[in-house]
């Protein structure tokens, strides 16, 4: 399968975001693995190094840049963005919840340990994100309000009004029929929440001006939609091998998907409306940057 042809610096980002992440999360896979000696280190560690496009990474990266930062040690929250983002999968593949044996080319965390070390191991990664962000914010000698700021939409995100609370939704809908104004709010909350945290977090750690950081909330609002929708579409059309995980598990589990309410085409057509909005929404504040439109483009046509 062709890979997507992102704008040369939204590429050029997307390498530096997943060199620079996987440095990061494989030193901290290290410190773990030596802190927490026997099998429950082992998968944190395992866990940590598990690869990954780094979409959020970029995501961070590209905001903060956005609004004047320049600072590598960014990368620190990006990573911390990462790591919640990897909780998320850790749990997301158990028993309970998707059952997914393969995730981004290799044995879930449950299949290479087991199902109580995964559930431990994803709750852990938690303030493990708490530790990762608070290094980056004392490298890049920002102040304690700052942390406090950025700390309350990462894991603001991460819980029951984000994350959490839109697996729960998930979870309730298998084998029901939602309507997409359903099908929205529960993924505005399962993937659009960590996103849109993520344009937050990079606007907010650059010292972005409030219109600055609420247009890259919208825009990471409608990304995330948009980087939902294409997923929708790359479960129902690849293959396991391209996608480095169970194709189909979405129609094995009767999900409402936006494949399934608006076929293939009109969920293509979705994503880039979608993204379309994303964009605007920078142009209005004056921060359409090459690499965040980049981006965007990027988000609706991966698998292509």
């Amino acid at each position: 399968m062709a890979e997507a042809v992102a704008e040369p610096s939204a590429a050029a980002l997307l390498a530096e975001a997943r060199e620079e992440v996987d440095r990061l999360l494989g030193e901290w896979a290290d410190r773990l693995a030596a802190e927490r000696p026997g099998r429950i280190g082992e998968a944190l560690a395992y866990a940590l190094r598990t690869p990954g496009k780094r979409v959020r990474a970029a995501l961070v990266m590209a905001s903060y840049r956005s609004v004047g930062g320049r600072s590598p040690a960014i990368v620190g929250v990006a990573s911390a963005i990462e790591t919640v983002h990897t909780y998320s999968l850790v749990h997301d593949d158990l028993p309970c919840m998707d059952d997914d044996d393969m995730r981004r080319g290799r044995p879930t965390t449950h299949r290479q340990f087991d199902v109580p070390i995964a559930t431990r191991a994803g709750f852990l990664l938690v303030p493990v994100a708490a530790r990762v962000l608070s290094k980056a914010v004392a490298e890049l000698r920002l102040p304690t309000a700052t942390l406090g700021r950025l700390a309350s939409e990462l894991f603001e995100a991460g819980g029951i009004q984000g994350m959490v609370g839109g697996q729960w939704l998930d979870l309730e809908a298998e084998r029901r029929r939602l309507d997409l104004d359903g099908l929205i709010r529960m993924h505005a909350g399962k993937t659009g929440a960590l996103i849109r945290a993520a344009c937050a977090m990079g606007g907010i750690t650059g010292g972005g001006r409030g219109e600055h950081v609420a247009a890259l909330t919208a825009y990471g609002e409608e990304i995330g939609l948009a980087f939902q929708i294409a997923d929708d579409v790359l479960d129902a059309t690849g293959t396991s091998e391209a996608l480095g995980k169970t194709a189909g598990r979405d129609a094995e589990l009767a999900k409402s998907t936006y494949v399934s309410l608006l076929g293939v085409d009109g969920a293509r057509e979705a994503a880039a409306l979608h993204a379309r909005r994303a964009v605007d929404h920078l142009e209005g504040a004056g921060l359409r940057t090459p690499e965040l439109t980049g981006l965007a483009d990027f988000i609706i046509t991966r698998g292509h």
